[in-house]
């Protein structure tokens, strides 16, 4: 323990005596009022170099500082923006049953006023569920006729279709949304292939020849 003492006052010492050499070495500084014309000049572009140097110092910190600003002040609005994407999603879920019960009333053969009434209720409660999901950013995108795009479909099914171009979207069987321009749900389609049936293929290349 005695040994670890006196090595810690031996570093000391030479730290002490190291730092009085280097203050020894420093050449002393003249007072101004004794300076001589071409001292004051010099010790004058000295100070414009050091002022000139943190004056530099200080607009890249603030610069530096304005875009720390911007980049936080960025991400507060993209946290803002997608803060609710979860709820959204349970949201599209409501809109996809309600939907769905519409189209089975529509398809049902029921005629009475309450079933109408019903019909009528729902479609009210989905509109404005659905100026709710709009307010807060949520946008539906139309799939059908358009080319497939992995981006924002997912493919169900393959669908023999001469109609359309092979790829392309011929049924929409859940709609894709996006959120502020994000994609946060893809849309689930029916999508046109080529015809197997090579008798079929003849056909048509007959047809587009004639």
């Amino acid at each position: 323990m005695g040994e670890v003492k006196d090595l810690q006052k031996e570093r000391e010492k030479r730290e002490k005596e190291k730092l009085e050499k280097e203050e020894q070495s420093k050449p002393k500084e003249v007072p101004l009022e004794e300076m001589s014309k071409d001292q004051l000049i010099e010790k004058l572009k000295q100070i414009s170099e050091e002022v000139k140097k943190y004056f530099d110092l200080y607009l890249r910190s603030q610069a530096e500082i304005e875009n720390l600003k911007k980049r936080f002040q960025k991400e507060r609005e993209e946290f803002i923006k997608f803060a609710n994407e979860s709820l959204i999603k349970d949201l599209l879920s409501v809109v996809d049953n309600l939907e769905r019960a519409i189209l089975h009333a529509e398809e049902s053969e029921q005629t009475e006023k309450a079933f109408k009434a019903l019909k009528e209720g729902v479609e009210l409660t989905l509109k404005g569920l659905k100026d709710i999901l709009k307010k807060a950013g949520v946008e539906e995108f139309e799939s059908v006729g358009k080319k497939f795009d992995p981006n924002f479909h997912y493919a169900m099914e393959q669908r023999v279709d001469p109609s359309v171009e092979p790829g392309t979207v011929v049924e929409e069987l859940q709609k894709g949304y996006k959120l502020h321009g994000k994609l946060i749900r893809p849309a689930f389609v029916v999508v046109s292939k080529k015809s197997e049936d090579k008798s079929e293929d003849k056909k048509e290349e007959d047809q587009k020849q004639n």
